[in-house]
């Protein structure tokens, strides 16, 4: 009985072939080309996201802001301390504000893109660049 099995397992092929090999390198490649840019465009989604988030916080201090002066306020230092934090991974933060109703706020996330809020829209918007006047 044993040299039966001994005699089976001395004809059977150990291994994998050059071909079955290369097929599963091919079948990885073909999965990380397809992973790779997806994950790359989830991270430059959540750096917007988070550049978005600063604008919106920039407008709740800068109503804050109003709220305490009764002017809104084009220094950032002001919205500091009003109760704005800067993220780590935004940068550009402008701040144009009057004393009547307007103000514009821009940021620049990591992925290298502008945003911009303006108070007369109340969302945050991609922009081609940073905040110029209060109504830009």
């Amino acid at each position: 009985m044993l040299a039966r099995i001994r005699k089976s397992a001395e004809e059977k092929d150990q291994g994998f072939t050059l071909i079955e090999l290369l097929v599963v390198i091919i079948i990885i490649g073909i999965l990380a080309a397809i992973a790779i840019p997806v994950f790359l465009n989830q991270r430059q989604k959540g750096w917007d996201a988070q550049a978005k988030s600063d604008l919106k916080n920039m407008a709740t201090a800068q109503e804050t802001y109003l709220t305490d002066t009764g002017s809104y306020t084009s220094a950032l230092g002001d919205l500091t301390t009003s109760g704005f934090k800067t993220s780590a991974d935004t940068t550009g933060h402008v701040v144009f504000g009057d004393a009547g109703s307007n103000y514009c706020l821009s940021v620049t996330s990591k992925s290298a893109q502008v945003w911009k809020y303006l108070s007369s829209a109340g969302v945050p918007a991609k922009a081609a660049g940073a905040c110029t006047t209060p109504t830009a």
